[in-house]
């Protein structure tokens, strides 16, 4: 398997994931959350972050040796991981809060910063493609 490969699997399995995030933003203004939705947006949103997290090092290995030592492309996925943690806190909060309106614009955020690092993760897998013949 391909680095591509691994990180479009990696990409495939957070798609279920991603639906269930954006069916639940759709949540109407002032509907009180039951407990499951919290836990829900917890669960998917832990999901993407560990995809996320395998396609990155999965990405990160298939480097070229000459690449590895230079900090700058595993630094940058990180901060973006982070991020995407971060977000996913975020969002969890809104839903604990019942705060349906929060929870859209957080899930918003969260859609927008795995579809960035997604793309991070192809560029690297693009140097990683290069340096190998195929």
């Amino acid at each position: 398997m391909t680095i591509d490969e691994r990180v479009l699997d990696h990409q495939d399995r957070c798609r279920r994931h991603m639906i269930r995030l954006r069916m639940l933003a759709q949540a109407e203004a002032g509907v009180i959350f039951p407990q499951q939705v919290t836990a829900e947006v917890r669960d998917a949103t832990n999901a993407v972050i560990a995809e996320a997290e395998a396609a990155g090092r999965a990405a990160l290995a298939a480097m070229p040796a000459g690449n590895r030592g230079r900090p700058e492309a595993e630094t940058f996925l990180w901060v973006r991981l982070a991020r995407l943690a971060s977000a996913a806190d975020d969002a969890i909060s809104a839903a604990r809060r019942t705060d349906a309106p929060g929870l859209r614009r957080q899930l918003d955020r969260f859609d927008a910063l795995t579809t960035a690092i997604w793309a991070v993760q192809q560029a690297v897998s693009d140097v990683a493609a290069i340096a190998v013949p195929g």
